[in-house]
């Protein structure tokens, strides 16, 4: 059945049209936040650049104070992530959906999973996979090494790492930037979060600080994992070409990258981006098929299972474990630590990637998909990879084990030549690395130009010229860094950076706490009001419509002219004595009617203004259908016909008011109206918690929900 007519404009909380529609905004530059961030990483360049040493210092003894003094915060703010997202996925409110009730997934659930794990992990997936099963094994934190209780622990390790942790931070934040833009119609920024808790306030500096603040720490982050590719790429083109390695190559393949980047990010989300995921994930798929099929087939398959259940058996145990008594000298901050403010620095960027492509999907779908299905993967990939790695070297090849410790960049190199054809392989893993590289350089860039633009609504993508500013400066970034101390130093910086991130953090979940909240309250108030408002039939009385009448529409299938007929003659006169009643009464009620394009249909909008809670709307919409093969003889079955759907600031109550009479529509009406009235009931003890939004000028800017058309259907 296709449906291209689907959603009204402004559907969605807080969506409502205003009664003389806008000309259409345009995207804007954000000069402050773009000025600002782009100010603090030229600075930090520029002293990286000009005073090598006394940035590694001074970037290592903080390092040292956070590692020393911050460690428990780490530990414990990831944990709360992990719990919170998981109670909403797994809760009531988890049938809540990234937007209006009715609004459905743009991308197949293999494009969207592809899109999120090639922009959530990038080529240091294939950095660590072998070299931190290898280091964990040889050089453990606790207990000796080289003991099959190691190799055990090495998988756990690696595995807890790349883990439910930090997709949950991922899932954290899209969640919160997914809800607020396309449920509410706040902008695509991580300002939007923060509404519940301040207001207005998120407009002015304190929005602009905490976007600076989440863009300083995404590029750092980005920059870190692309620093890890240069220097694994250059170790793959010295093996199979022979080029030096040394930080002219790494320039190059800075270069090239940042080209790539930018023909990708410019051709948007739905093109490049998309292709390049779908094509990363399914080479590295035959790379894991090839090593399974060449190796040790029965002792891979027995080490996914056994790894699966060691870390699900360890990790609650793991993710509090600060070794409070017997710390493991630097082995904390150069791995545990680097992970979680590494995983906390990705969060704003790919948070607000996954937000991007999300829309339509619920809460716990949007949730358990993100912590699951690249997670599933991600053990897939380390267990068939690592216990390669641990088992070359347990079978007593030293030399791999000590090239993997001291020089991990060439770790997955090294791995892949121990297996036939070689040279293929290779040139295969390169050519995956070097897709990963890019699709997280491209990702970024794109998110970072929608970090520094006003957005003209949640589907729009910052200017071209500003993707490509932000792909320069990241390869600028990275080289930067890698001239102070390499990979080390940007780890390093990333530790930093992540610090007052996850103080956003916390603010992100108390705004969704405090929104969610609303949605409970909302969800009881339908479920207390009368069975004829969920389902759309008439519970009896004076305005019953007899079994006839209700056989006639059910097999009827009315196509436009019918369809504006009953706008003419009930609909709008309903509506229109409603309003009438209601001005009366002394409400600050509002009526409006206007033609939808291009169906030539009628639309009609009721509106209740409710100080400073959620104002009331009672919309009746056409939604255009084919004609279903089981209509009767005399219907074409090639034709289009409409529904008149009720539509409320949430979304389609998916019913027909299609041969109602008049005061049965104003029945629904009031019965719509009584149980937004026993919403605000509910929420008596907060008043004014109901409402994201303040007035009319600021909902002017949001985005039209009907602009995005539901194709997939």
């Amino acid at each position: 059945m296709s449906q291209i007519a689907d959603a009204p404009p402004g559907t969605g909380a807080g969506g409502e049209d205003p009664p003389i529609a806008p000309e259409s905004p345009r995207t804007r530059i954000n000069w402050t936040v773009l000025i600002g961030s782009a100010a603090g990483i030229l600075a930090i360049t520029v002293w990286a650049i000009a005073d090598a040493a006394g940035a590694e210092a001074v970037i290592g003894s903080l390092v040292a104070w956070v590692s020393t003094n911050m460690g428990w915060y780490y530990f414990l703010i990831v944990t709360l992530v992990v719990v919170f997202v998981l109670v909403l996925a797994l809760t009531r409110v988890g049938k809540t959906k990234l937007g209006p009730d009715h609004s459905k997934p743009q991308f197949s659930m293999f494009t969207w999973a592809s899109m999120l794990f090639a922009a959530g992990i990038g080529i240091d997936l294939m950095f660590f996979s072998v070299s931190e099963p290898v280091t964990q094994y040889l050089a453990p934190p606790q207990g000796d090494g080289g003991t099959v209780e190691a190799a055990r622990h090495a998988m756990v390790l690696t595995l807890f790492h790349y883990g439910i942790t930090g997709w949950a931070l991922y899932a954290l934040m899209g969640l919160a930037l997914g809800y607020f833009a396309y449920r509410h119609n706040l902008p695509l920024s991580i300002r939007s979060a923060l509404y519940p808790i301040f207001g207005r306030k998120v407009e002015g500096p304190l929005g602009h600080g905490v976007d600076i603040a989440a863009l300083l720490g995404t590029i750092f982050g980005i920059a870190t994992s692309l620093g890890i590719g240069v220097v694994q790429l250059n170790y793959g083109l010295s093996l199979m070409f022979g080029l030096p390695e040394d930080v002219s190559v790494q320039i190059g393949l800075i270069a090239v990258a940042v080209v790539m980047a930018t023909a990708s990010v410019l051709s948007g989300v739905e093109k490049g981006i998309r292709r390049l995921a779908e094509l990363n994930v399914l080479l590295a798929l035959a790379l894991m098929v090839f090593i399974l099929a060449t190796g040790k087939t029965s002792f891979l398959l027995d080490g996914i299972i056994q790894n699966t259940g060691d870390v699900l058996s360890r990790f609650p145990g793991m993710t509090l474990d600060t070794f409070a008594y017997d710390r493991p000298g630097d082995w904390l901050q150069g791995w545990t630590l680097f992970f979680w403010a590494w995983w906390i620095a990705w969060a704003p960027f790919v948070g607000l990637f996954l937000a991007r492509i999300s829309r339509g999907r619920t809460i716990r779908q949007f949730v358990l998909g993100t912590l699951l299905v690249p997670f599933t993967f991600i053990v897939l990939f380390i267990s068939i990879f690592g216990n390669s790695a641990l088992d070359i070297v347990m079978n007593g090849n030293a030399a791999f084990g000590e090239t993997a410790m001291a020089q991990p960049e060439r770790a997955f190199y090294g791995l892949l030549e121990q297996y036939p054809a070689a040279p293929l392989i290779i040139g295969v893993a390169t050519f995956t690395g070097l897709l990963f590289y890019v699709t997280s350089a491209d990702s970024g860039a794109l998110v970072m130009a929608n970090f520094t633009s006003h957005l003209k609504d949640a589907e729009a993508d910052g200017p071209k010229w500003l993707r490509v500013f932000w792909a320069l400066v990241t390869g600028l970034l990275t080289l930067a860094m890698l001239s102070v101390g390499g990979v080390t130093a940007l780890q390093n910086a990333t530790i930093i950076m992540g610090l007052p991130l996850s103080i956003l953090l916390l603010f992100i979940m108390l705004g969704l706490y405090r929104a969610l909240r609303v949605e409970i309250s909302l969800a009881d108030s339908y479920r207390a009001s009368l069975p004829g408002i969920i389902s759309g039939r008439s519970t009896g009385g004076p305005s019953a419509r007899t079994w006839r009448q209700r056989l006639s529409r059910a097999m009827s299938y009315p196509g436009p002219r019918q369809a504006n007929h009953f706008v003419d003659t009930v609909a709008l006169p309903a509506l229109q004595e409603v309003h009438d009643e209601l001005r009366a009464q002394g409400a600050d009620a509002g009526l409006t009617t206007d033609v939808v394009e291009p169906c030539g249909i009628r639309h009609v909008d009721l509106q209740v203004e409710l100080g400073d809670e959620r104002p009331f709307k009672y919309q009746i919409y056409p939604v255009q259908y084919d004609v279903p093969s089981y209509a009767r003889g005399e219907a074409s079955t090639d034709a289009k016909y409409y529904r008149m759907e009720v539509f409320s600031l949430e979304g389609s109550h998916s019913y027909d008011l299609a041969g109602y009479s008049r005061d049965q529509v104003i029945t629904d009406v009031l019965d719509h109206y009584e149980t937004h009235l026993e919403f605000l009931h509910l929420n008596r003890a907060v008043p004014g918690n109901t409402a994201l939004t303040e007035d009319q000028a600021a909902r002017d800017n949001w985005e039209s929900d009907f602009a995005h058309q539901e194709d997939t259907k």
